[in-house]
């Protein structure tokens, strides 16, 4: 018998094909169809428990992103009809920022009965969020419950619990910031130049003056504040607010205490800030500390919170971090029914100080000498032998850094630059050289500071009384680039390495024989900073290259262009014709000051639009080991108005310094 099976009939002939394709095309069908149902049934009755994993790592998903959303949720209560408000309330101060959440685990023992549970591992990098010690972590691990409905939908449950394990009692989370002592900003010596000083702040209480016009008035005439400003904000606060008006160093405050305490309303609260000797000084510098502000503590990324110190201005900015060390941290639980938990303390980790190359007794005289001043002035002193800023001052001290950032045309001062150039090239500082009224390039006339004129004279005569006309027609002996890289070598538009926000200088090559001739005294589109004038005169008397020193610890980067010298020759030849403009030019005010010979240039920068153009006033100069710039604006000229001011800043110094 055969072993072969019985053949069985087929379908008539030509219509096979035709049902083998049927059968195909519905057997894809329902394989699609049972491929999409088996996806729904995993999102909703998963025997294999798919679905509660996939719901766990949603809500760790969504938490690390700080998103709570209702729908995925369910409660064995009442679920909160805002799950975003409520986390908030449970965590409190943590809220603010999400914490990394990962799926640890899932049971799923009993996810055929409908039930599983998930092991969540939270991170709060408090750290990163807010401000802490770098390390500062909360991390713990919570359970969140995963049930299905009757809808089939798994759902986690909403608990407190899920927040933290320690809220099961009805708790919330607390979050306590504790700001260490701001370190001090100290001065070259290393004592303090900025350092915590008791103060008053001055207020006003609503509920304690029946009118605040009044009060506004009287404290408004007492402390120089806008009273109507003030009145305003008094009538707006609730009546029990602390309505803040200024803050006063205690001494200030001592000496009109009695008159401030006698007006209705007031009120005062004792502290302390970081604060330097006096309100002027170096304050553009060093800037300003207080409480952050909104817009502050937004942008912040959680280093900040509400009440906090920072610096606000200035170095106190520039070096926050540093100076305001890190927050302490306390995480506790708060109410419920238990005992109150301590889950995480970290202390706080007190700031660094910073070092500047100030020296506290010139840099008050500075502030003093400019005190009298009224236009806009800028005064810079230096260490010949090191470069080190030793006083940097402005007036007004709270309106702009004139003396370190700002830009101005240099006047005749800048014809130390083009001495250097032009003895470097071969001048003779006794070859005559012709100071005529006026002197023409290209169609263009120049002339000379009320029109002087002294003649034929030697350059040294020429360089002593200032005469731009003699350097005008000494421009055609330099090249296009001569004065920027003449510049650079006294440390004009050369690379600084000081700390801190400063222009060094922008000294162009001259594109045309006009641009050239201007450039030679300082005028075109040559425009330096006090301290750039301050740098150059300081390399003069180094007879080397001198680059600016603010902030010596930390230390900044060194800069990365070596830099090129000019001739030690050249330069102490331009100290002895500096020494000319004492004895003989533009600057005898300076010959009575007392200690080593006094060398010196003065400018008169004109600026601006107008018939006369309005002018600058510069001096720069050495003295022994001390550099300077002196620099006012609108002022008449540099030996009337600037001359005078080095004068006495060289004096006092004389004193303080023996």
């Amino acid at each position: 018998m055969s072993s072969e099976p019985t053949p069985q009939p087929g379908p008539p002939s030509g219509r096979r094909p035709r049902r083998r394709a049927v059968v195909a095309a519905g057997a894809a069908a329902a394989t699609a169809v049972a491929a999409a149902g088996a996806v729904a049934w995993a999102r909703t009755r998963d025997d294999g428990a798919d679905g509660a994993r996939r719901l766990a790592e949603e809500v760790a998903g969504d938490w690390s992103a700080g998103t709570w959303r209702t729908e995925l949720f369910t409660a064995t209560g009442e679920l909160p009809a805002d799950l975003t408000a409520e986390y908030a309330r449970l965590a409190g101060g943590l809220a603010s920022a999400p914490p990394t959440v990962t799926v640890a685990s899932v049971d799923t023992e009993r996810a055929g009965e409908g039930s599983a549970e998930a092991a969540l591992d939270v991170s709060f990098d408090l750290a990163a969020a807010h401000g802490a010690p770098e390390g500062s972590v909360l991390a713990y691990t919570t359970t969140l419950g995963v049930r299905r409905g009757d809808d089939e939908r798994w759902r986690a449950v909403w608990e407190p619990a899920l927040v933290h394990p320690a809220l099961a009692d009805g708790s919330t989370l607390s979050l306590d910031r504790t700001q260490p002592p701001r370190a001090e900003v100290l001065g070259r010596d290393g004592s303090a130049v900025v350092a915590e000083t008791p103060v008053v702040q001055v207020g006003v209480q609503p509920s304690r003056t029946t009118d605040p016009a009044a009060t506004a008035a009287a404290l408004g005439e007492l402390l120089d504040v806008d009273a109507d400003a003030l009145s305003e904000r008094v009538r707006q606060a609730d009546p029990d607010a602390f309505v803040s008006v200024i803050t006063l160093r205690r001494t200030d405050y001592d000496a009109q205490r009695d008159t401030l305490q006698a007006v209705p309303g007031a009120v005062f609260r004792e502290s302390t800030l970081p604060l330097a000797p006096t309100r002027e000084f170096a304050r553009s510098l060093l800037g300003t500390v207080g409480q952050v502000t909104a817009e502050k503590v937004e942008s912040s990324g959680g280093r900040y919170a509400a009440g906090d110190l920072a610096g606000l201005s200035g170095l106190q900015a520039d070096y926050d971090e540093r100076l305001a060390g890190r927050v302490g941290v306390a995480v506790r639980t708060a109410g419920g029914t238990g005992e109150p938990q301590e889950l995480l303390v970290v202390e706080p980790v007190p700031g660094e100080p910073v070092r500047t190359s100030l020296d506290a007794a010139l840099q008050q005289e500075a502030d003093d000498v400019l005190a009298a001043t009224t236009s806009p002035s800028a005064l810079v002193a230096l260490d010949t032998a090191t470069g080190e800023v030793l006083a940097v001052a402005n007036s007004p001290a709270d309106q702009g850094d004139l003396a370190l950032t700002g830009r101005f045309p240099p006047g005749s001062t800048f014809k130390v630059v083009t001495t250097v150039a032009l003895l470097a090239g071969g001048l003779d500082p006794d070859q005559t050289v012709t100071c005529a009224p006026t002197f023409t390039v290209d169609g263009r006339s120049f002339r000379n500071f009320e029109g002087e004129a002294f003649g034929d004279v030697p350059f040294r005569t020429d360089f002593a009384q200032s005469c731009n006309t003699a350097f005008a027609s000494l421009s055609s002996r330099l090249a296009d680039a001569d004065l920027t890289t003449t510049a650079a070598q006294l440390g004009v538009g050369a690379e600084w390495a000081t700390g801190v926000d400063a222009f060094a200088g922008d000294v162009p090559a001259a594109e045309s024989a006009v641009d050239l001739a201007a450039a030679s005294f300082g005028q075109g589109r040559t425009l330096v900073s006090p301290l750039a004038m301050a740098v150059a005169a300081a390399s003069v008397a180094a007879t080397q290259l001198r680059r600016p020193a603010i902030v010596l610890d930390p230390a900044p980067p060194e800069p990365t262009e070596p830099g090129s010298a000019a001739d030690p020759a050249v330069l102490a030849t331009v100290g002895d014709l500096m020494r000319d403009v004492v004895t003989s030019g533009t600057a005898t005010v300076l010959a009575g000051v007392p200690g080593a010979p006094v060398h010196a240039k003065t400018g008169t920068a004109e600026h601006g639009t107008g018939d006369p153009l309005p002018t600058h006033a510069w001096t720069i100069g050495y003295q022994g080991s001390l550099a300077f710039a002196v620099f006012v604006t609108d002022g008449s000229s540099g030996g009337a108005v600037a001359a005078p001011l080095a004068a006495e800043f060289l004096t006092r110094a004389a004193a303080v310094r023996s």
